[in-house]
């Protein structure tokens, strides 16, 4: 299954010529999950080729006004296509106080809004994989997020099967699910005819946040690590006072975490990023960091290692949904 990261906000509290406040897209096979809505996002999906969808999910992950205040504008975007279908909206505690007071600049909606309130240690079951959110140190109560996929069943072996003589057809699709099966009066059980269970893919969202070992517990063999990198080491006491990480130590917690790939965002009005990168990597090499519309690839373990496509985003358009005429 198709699994990926879309970049649209990767600036620090302020946006600059070329990079808006938070926003990032999971793509995961047909599912679309955006984590947090900086000033702008809409206008970030047009300009891409994600275009703007009819999101089902937006998670944020907490309430400075960098990580959401695009959600107003948004709303009331949909409404005027005449969105139908809900929207659910997940954050910290205090998410529907925020929500009171922002109706009063979106109004109605053509469609139904829930808000779910969520703290640190919930689980969100989603079939295949979970959704978990883990406590981070800001200077606000923030929350991480963190996507791991169950393990998947190991390669069929065909010549093992063919062997034991399990015809082609449903009897070979139950063992791939799991089930034994009878073959002329003998039972064949999954673990005849398959490999060792293959771990599914892990990626992790930090938000806004401190130096943390609650992020590299729940970083461990992480695929991606999107950790936030407001400044350089040589403000680290200023990165301390405003409850931020800098370059070095976002790279620290991705060497202790054992990651594959470290993506670094929520970049300073100051940097440009090339210096960011090169700060990280003289701890740890495997470090990015994205520009907007920058997309991270993360493929399947047996596939190949997590791969940032440069403006990946604004290469294949998906299907664009019809835009319906609104009064002017």
């Amino acid at each position: 299954m198709d699994l990926d990261l879309v970049f649209l906000g990767t600036s620090g509290s302020v946006p600059t010529g070329k990079r808006a406040p938070s926003a990032l897209l999971l793509r995961r096979g047909g599912e679309r999950l955006l984590f947090d809505c900086g000033e702008g996002t809409q206008r970030q999906l047009l300009r891409s080729a994600v275009g703007l969808i009819e999101l089902q999910e937006v998670f944020l992950t907490h309430f400075h006004a960098d990580h959401y205040l695009g959600l107003p504008g948004m709303l009331k975007t949909f409404a005027l296509r005449g969105r139908e279908v809900p929207l659910t909206i997940y954050g910290p505690p205090g998410l529907k106080d925020l929500f009171a007071t922002l109706r009063r600049v979106f109004g109605k909606l053509t469609y139904p809004v829930e808000l779910f309130e969520v703290r640190p240690g919930d689980v969100l079951a989603r079939g295949d994989y979970d959704l978990a959110t883990f406590p981070v140190a800001h200077r606000i109560e923030s929350l991480g997020y963190a996507l791991t996929e169950h393990s998947r069943p190991g390669r069929f072996d065909v010549g093992t099967a063919d062997a034991l003589g399990v015809p082609a057809g449903p009897e070979r699709g139950r063992l791939q699910a799991g089930e034994s099966v009878e073959v002329d009066g003998r039972t064949v059980r999954p673990e005849d005819v398959l490999g060792a269970e293959r771990p599914g893919r892990t990626i992790v969202l930090t938000g806004d946040t401190r130096a943390s070992q609650t992020v590299v517990e729940a970083a461990r063999g992480a695929e991606v690590l999107v950790h936030e990198a407001t400044f350089l080491d040589e403000e680290r006491e200023r990165a301390k006072e405003t409850a931020h990480s800098t370059a070095l130590e976002a790279a620290e917690a991705a060497l202790e975490a054992g990651v594959s790939l470290l993506a670094l965002t929520h970049l300073s009005n100051r940097y440009f990023g090339p210096e960011i990168a090169r700060e990280a990597r003289t701890i740890f090499p495997d470090t990015v960091v994205p520009k907007d519309f920058d997309v991270i690839d993360v493929p399947l373990a047996e596939r190949g290692a997590p791969r940032l496509v440069k403006g990946g985003a604004l290469q294949t358009r998906e299907t664009p949904e019809p835009a319906p005429e609104v009064p002017a």
